[in-house]
């Protein structure tokens, strides 16, 4: 009777069970049966609403097998599940996606690597099934959890390990593949799945990176395996399959992950990870989005304000991969605030090294120190090099903008720095920022092409750049003129004229050069005379060496160039007869190395500019010149004077003045159409504008005497705080007065302003007691008077104005009918104060 009971109910199962109980064969390791699974698929197909009922069934035994420990049976179940869910695309899918992922968590939570293999290709599969509809509750927080798990592995066996990790990776690969394009999938995004996902693939690039290195320094990573069994080159693609995906919203939780997994594991110094690691991520995004990732990079460098040295040159560094691969393309609205940060941090920098240095004086700590600052040297050239390469990369018009920025922040005496405040650092710290900011300046500048000069070189940043060209200080005054030349060099010409020599063929040099423009005329009639100024004082410093007059001359050359018309080059041969006159008078005690430099800066120019002019007398009479000097006074040349060891003389002999060039010589050369040779005989004299600095009096004033004997000898001439001295006259005198003596006394009493103040409180209280206290008709008097002056003075104004002057060939007048002649001397005549110079 039992017997028949069974036998009567067995075929009353569910026709889906009886099918799927047929798919099982008796031995596992027969694999599944396909003909038993063609007629499984045909009745899914055929009966789309068993699907879930099926998945639960194919799950329930799946879970039995996999406590029973029943793999074969298991392998078969997730085969069959993976050709049911290939075959079958429709709505009625759901539910049985439901009891599919059920299963894979079942296989992805036992320990058995072969399990969690399993379970995750039939994932993969998953992923790159496209449904029709959405999923409004499905959620795979449990699927990242588990496959970040999976890549941080650490089974004792090596090529098991790998396996897990591999499979890891593509989980985590489907998962972003299934989750990034959904919109209803956007929790993916937050941080809380983000701190998984990034660092298990970067925890994977990095050791596989480390493997590599450790045991093939000279492989590269990933090589010698199978790029799609390599764990490091399948995180990476994962790593810019998931960035590519990323938008606007998500980019900040996108890349702090990165910035935390590279702070916990210390790899900013070595930084070779991190800048690969930031590489992939600026070309993985979308251009427009890289201003995210420059502001990420700037925030972390702001929190790891008081790190290593080492620690914040590597973000440094990091930074400048990133600005670099964004300047190409879009950079966004952070380019300034971009320098700005970077400012900060040198700035910080400088205060890191000199407050060490100040604060460890002991012998023991000597080494230590210079340790201390041997790596902060390391930030700050990061930082010098971030800015320049930064700002060489940027548009010209964005350039111009960087440069005028940068030269604001340059710290001068004298004059308000808007960002670094240079009074705790003292002297040596803020010549340390200039010498660093300069040195970025020319980076920035460096192949730079401005249409016009005028456009290129503003008042705001040409003053400056000049007043730092003046300092004590040669390593600065030659940063000054390199930036010069990277602006004024339009065409390249530079490198032909490197050298400070007598170019016997300027011809051979093959110099471009193209018609002054009219914007250039004016720029040169408004800014030459303070070019020539500076060009003329800086050439009397005495701690002038020979790359000095090197760029002096490269700056002359230059000029000749791209600015020179007629008038300008009868300027330059001006400005080189007075420098040739000042080294011969000497009346600032120069050495003779200074003279005898500055005679030959002139010989090289001369003979530049002769050939330049293409003026054949001019040539004639430089190399007769400078042939003399050769046979009898080879110090005056370049290519002596600036060699090692070169003989000096004890003076200089005026009278010889076949040695020197004769300005009358030189005008009778120019003498013809096209130069004004006359105004060759009118000295050069720098502008009526003294310029002084504070700091370098009273720094000159605590020297020894024979500094101050100079001191008062020679005016200190200057960095920033200028006193203009306008010397206006009523009346033009007959004999020259002397301008009053600038010294010490007067110029401090000219800052002192605490007097000056208190009388004009004095004085304002006066006022008010006065009419306070005054009767009325003291005070209407006192306006009438004042009302009655200014009446006055607007009628003389108006007389000048309206009555026609008089004219040396006579006054005509009207008489009777009759024109009259009447002739005014000049000697006679009246002139307005206005018109008198």
């Amino acid at each position: 009777m039992p017997a028949g009971v069974c036998g009567c109910c067995g075929p009353l199962r569910p026709r889906y069970k009886r099918l799927v109980d047929n798919i099982f064969p008796e031995d596992p390791k027969d694999g599944l049966s396909k003909s038993d699974m063609e007629k499984l698929t045909f009745y899914a197909v055929s009966a789309p609403e068993k699907l879930d009922r099926i998945g639960a069934y194919l799950a329930e035994k799946l879970s039995r097998d996999v406590v029973r420990h029943r793999y074969g049976n298991v392998v078969i179940a997730m085969e069959a599940l993976d050709q049911l869910l290939m075959a079958c695309h429709s709505q009625s899918i759901k539910p049985f996606v439901e009891s599919f992922l059920h299963m894979v968590a079942k296989l992805l939570e036992s320990r058995e690597p072969d399990l969690q293999v399993l379970g995750t290709n039939s994932f993969v599969k998953f992923a790159n099934i496209e449904e029709d509809t959405p999923s409004y509750h499905r959620r795979y927080d449990f699927f990242v959890s588990q496959f970040s798990a999976m890549c941080h592995s650490t089974h004792e066996d090596q090529e098991t390990r790998t396996r897990i990790r591999v499979a890891g990776i593509k989980g985590l690969q489907g998962v972003v593949r299934k989750t990034v394009n959904d919109e209803l999938q956007a929790i993916i995004w937050e941080p809380q799945h983000m701190d998984k996902l990034i660092p298990s693939m970067l925890f994977n690039m990095q050791d596989s990176e480390d493997l590599d290195r450790a045991g093939h320094p000279n492989t590269p990573s990933g090589a010698g395996q199978d790029g799609e069994e390599n764990p490091s080159a399948l995180a990476e693609n994962c790593f810019r399959e998931l960035l590519g995906r990323a938008a606007y919203g998500n980019m900040n939780n996108a890349v702090r992950p990165v910035l935390v997994h590279l702070d916990n594991h210390h790899l900013w110094d070595p930084n070779e990870f991190a800048v690969s690691c930031f590489r992939i991520i600026m070309y993985s995004i979308q251009a427009q989005h890289s201003h995210h990732v420059i502001q990420q990079v700037l925030n972390h460098l702001d929190t790891n304000n008081k790190n290593t040295p080492r620690v914040r040159a590597g973000i440094v560094q990091v930074l400048l991969e990133t600005v670099a691969i964004a300047a190409k393309g879009s950079v966004g609205p952070t380019v300034l605030e971009v320098f700005n940060t970077l400012l900060k941090h040198l700035r910080m920098s400088v205060d890191f090294e000199l407050g060490d240095s100040s604060r460890r004086n002991s012998a023991s700590s000597v080494s230590s120190v210079r340790g201390k600052e041997s790596e902060e040297r390391i930030v700050q050239n990061a930082i010098i090099q971030t800015i320049g390469f930064f700002g060489g990369n940027l548009p010209d018009y964005q350039r111009a903008e960087v440069m005028m920025f940068i030269m604001g922040k340059v710290p001068v005496y004298g004059t308000p720095c808007h960002a670094l405040d240079t009074v705790k650092i003292g002297h040596q710290g803020t010549k340390r920022i200039q010498t660093m900011l300069l040195s970025s300046l020319i980076m920035v500048t460096s192949g730079f092409k401005s249409k016009s000069m005028a456009a290129a070189l503003p008042p705001p940043f040409l003053d400056p750049l000049f007043s730092i060209s003046l300092m004590e200080d040669s390593e600065l005054r030659q940063l000054v003129f390199e930036i010069l030349h990277n602006i004024l060099d339009r065409h390249d010409n530079r490198a032909k004229l490197r050298g400070i020599r007598i170019i016997p063929n300027v011809s051979a040099l093959k110099i471009k050069r193209e018609k002054i423009s009219k914007q250039d005329v004016a720029f040169m009639k408004k800014h030459g005379q303070q070019l020539y100024r500076h060009i003329y004082l800086g050439c009397k410093e005495e701690d002038n060496v020979h790359k000095n007059f090197e760029l002096l001359f490269t700056t002359l050359a230059i000029l000749t160039i791209e600015l020179a018309n007629e008038e300008v080059v009868i300027d330059l041969i001006r400005l080189a007869i007075a420098l040739q006159e000042m080294a011969l008078n000497n009346e600032e005690n120069l050495p003779m190395f200074i003279r005898c430099g500055i005679m030959a800066l002139v010989a090289a120019y001369l003979n530049f500019l002769s050939q330049m002019i293409a003026n054949p007398p001019f040539c004639q009479h430089v190399s007769k010149v400078i042939e003399l000097r050769n046979m009898d006074a080879p110090y005056l040349l370049p290519e002596h004077i600036f060699r090692d060891k070169c003989p000096l003389p004890e003076s200089l002999d005026k009278e010889d003045s076949q040695l020197y060039f004769q300005t009358a010589d030189m005008a009778e050369c120019l003498a013809g159409p096209g130069y004004n040779a006359e105004r060759l005989s009118i000295p050069y004299v720098p502008q009526v504008t003294v310029l002084y600095t504070v700091g370098k009096i009273l720094h000159r004033c605590k020297q020894t005497s024979r500094g101050e004997e100079r001191l008062s000898r020679r005016p200190s001439f200057v960095d920033t705080v200028s006193l203009q001295v306008d010397i206006i006259s009523n009346s033009l005198p007959e004999k020259s007065q002397l301008a009053e003596e600038i010294t010490f006394e007067t110029l401090k009493k000219a800052i002192d302003t605490t007097g000056l103040e208190e009388q004009e409180r004095a004085k304002r209280r006066q006022v008010m007691e006065k009419f306070q206290k005054a009767p009325f008709e003291e005070i209407a008097a006192h306006c009438e008077s004042k009302a009655n002056m200014l009446h006055d003075r607007l009628a003389q104004i108006f007389e000048l104005t309206i009555r026609p002057p008089p004219s040396p060939s006579g006054v005509v007048s009207i008489s009777a009918g009759h024109t009259q002649h009447q002739s005014v001397p000049v000697y006679e005549m009246k002139f307005p104060d206005l018109c008198v110079y």
